[in-house]
């Protein structure tokens, strides 16, 4: 599960996206899947620095209360958890996941009901190699 969060002005928004992947290795490229119809991609058609966070096992709270409906502000959302703002995307960004990527979209395109953000990767803001990603499947979270 990945935690995308964005800010936009004054205000850190941000979601669970389940569709996140790798495009290119060089240069580092990455697709993020964004509801077509969510405030969140008309804030990412605007704002083009965003920043990922691969979650860790441990974070299935986290990773809820970025996806529930109606949900608060980003800042809100990680009043409780260790986290920073990203260097080069100003985003909120988590700091007990497996790893954080700091993007810059390079292309949005339609695809049904939502829209594929691919971005160039601008810096991988930490990688934790002995943590375990948080993995949902069929509605379900993995062990």
């Amino acid at each position: 599960m990945v935690v995308l969060t964005v800010r936009d002005g004054r205000d850190d928004l941000g979601t669970t996206v389940t569709s996140f992947m790798s495009v290119s290795l060089d240069p580092p490229a990455v697709l993020a899947s964004v509801a077509e119809s969510s405030y969140l991609a008309e804030v990412l058609r605007r704002q083009d620095r965003w920043a990922a966070t691969v979650l860790s096992a441990g974070q299935r709270a986290l990773a809820g209360r970025f996806a529930a409906e109606g949900r608060p502000s980003a800042r809100i959302l990680l009043a409780s958890e260790p986290h920073h703002r990203g260097e080069h995307s100003g985003a909120l960004i988590p700091e007990t996941g497996v790893s954080a990527l700091e993007c810059e979209t390079r292309q949005a395109v339609a695809a049904g009901d939502h829209v594929l953000f691919v971005a160039g990767v601008l810096a991988a803001d930490y990688t934790a190699r002995d943590a375990k990603p948080l993995i949902r499947v069929n509605r379900r979270y993995l062990s």
